[in-house]
């Protein structure tokens, strides 16, 4: 079986390709694919930080943590 190849142009200002770390102005579907999930992988993160900073939960021990899934699950088999 042969794939044709198709060719996509995408225009994005200077700030967003040093804010995604391109450094080749040519790249395959999957190359952007991987940089776009690991940018949005890495603000995800950035924010579950925030969030756990912002309410306490970055305080917790492993034990606790462990404790609070426990009743969640216990919680949700028990409704």
């Amino acid at each position: 079986m042969e794939f044709i190849m198709k060719s996509v142009n995408v225009e994005i200002s200077d700030f967003e390709f040093n804010q995604l770390g391109l450094n080749k102005t040519t790249l395959s579907f999957s190359e952007l694919m991987e940089i776009i999930g690991k940018k949005i992988t890495k603000q995800t993160l950035e924010k579950s930080v925030q969030l756990a900073n912002k309410y306490g939960l970055s305080k917790m021990t492993m034990e606790e943590i462990d404790d609070e899934i426990k009743a969640h699950k216990n919680a949700e088999n028990n409704s």
